[in-house]
C-alpha cells in the first residue's frame, strides 16, 4: 500500500514544522516530523548517537538509517491507531531529505502535493533557528556555524528533490507571511488534491 502523502519543503526555519504541527491536528491528516522522530530517541541508543553525530556537524543522518527510522515510526504509529492509512494524508516534513531518499521511497509514498515554504530573508530563517534552539532545547540549532552548514545542506542535497518530483506536484508558499496565511494558502492546495 502505498500511503496518500504532501511533503512540507523548505530551508531550515521556514515554518515546516509549525505548519505541520497544524496540520497534524486537523481530521485526516498525520504529520510525521522526522527531525522530532529522531530527536525522541534516548540519546544512549546506537540510533539517538548516530543521530547526534551527524546533527552536530549540520549533517543528515544516513540515508539507509533515516528510512529504517521512519518506516518503524510509521508502523508503529499504524498499530497504535494514531495513522490510519486508509484515510488519512501523510504529512511529511523533513523526510525525503535527498534525492535518494525520495528515490528509496517511492514504493511507499503516493506524493500529491510538495509545500515549498520560501523565505527570501537567510537572516530571518536563521534567527528563526536559533530562536527555536532556545525555546524547544534544541543543541543542533544553536551554534552559528552548524546553521549554516544545515542551510547549505539544504542548497546542495534536499532542494534537488524538488525537481525529483516535477512541477507540477510543487507549490511555492510565502514562508515570511503570518503562520495562519501560510497555513491557509497550504490548505488551499491541499482542498484541491
Amino acid at each position: 500500500m502505498k500511503y496518500r502523502s504532501i511533503l512540507l519543503f523548505g530551508a531550515p526555519g521556514a515554518g515546516k514544522g509549525t505548519q505541520g504541527k497544524v496540520l497534524g491536528v486537523i481530521p485526516n491528516f498525520f504529520h510525521c516530523a522526522c527531525g522530532d522522530v529522531f530527536r525522541n530517541l534516548r540519546a544512549d541508543s546506537p540510533l539517538g548517537k548516530t543521530f547526534i553525530e551527524y546533527s552536530s556537524r549540520g549533517q543528515l543522518v544516513p540515508d539507509e538509517t533515516t528510512i529504517k527510522l521512519w518506516r518503524q515510526f510509521i508502523e508503529d504509529s499504524t498499530q497504535i491507531g494514531r495513522f490510519h492509512p486508509q484515510h488519512d494524508t501523510l504529512v511529511l516534513d523533513g523526510i525525503p531529505r535527498n534525492v535518494q531518499q525520495a528515490k528509496m521511497l517511492r514504493d511507499t509514498l503516493e506524493v500529491v502535493a510538495v509545500f515549498l515554504l520560501k523565505s527570501v530573508d537567510e537572516d530571518q530563517l536563521i534567527q528563526r533557528i536559533q530562536r527555536r534552539a532556545i525555546k524547544e532545547n534544541r543543541l543542533d540549532d544553536a551554534n552559528l556555524k552548524i546553521i549554516r552548514e544545515r542551510l547549505h545542506v539544504y542548497e546542495q542535497e534536499t532542494k534537488p528533490v524538488l525537481k525529483f518530483y516535477g512541477r507540477n506536484l510543487v507549490h511555492r508558499i510565502n514562508a515570511d507571511q503570518t503562520p495562519a496565511k501560510v497555513l491557509a494558502d497550504i490548505l488551499r492546495f491541499a482542498a484541491k488534491k
